[in-house]
């Protein structure tokens, strides 16, 4: 399944939470506090060809997107 970036973004403004995980960093964003402005949540959050990153998992109010073993752990243990 593909999500294009007009669709990406509309995930992410429905979570309260999204965990945008590259490599061995991660930035985690409150969307109801702090939420970035569209272009900075496109770059964390679509990938090269124009879509939605993988791997993506929402869980319950909250939207991971990458891989980061911590962030995981947290998320999936609560």
């Amino acid at each position: 399944m593909r999500i294009d970036e007009g669709e990406a973004i509309s995930l992410a403004r429905s979570a309260s939470r999204v965990v945008v995980a590259r490599g061995q960093k991660f930035v985690d964003y409150d969307m109801k506090k702090d939420a970035p402005d569209d272009a900075l949540l496109a770059k964390g959050i679509v990938g090269p060809s124009g879509n939605l990153r993988a791997p993506t998992l929402k869980i319950g109010k909250t939207l991971i997107v990458g891989f980061h073993h911590d962030v995981y752990t947290e998320v999936l243990d609560s």
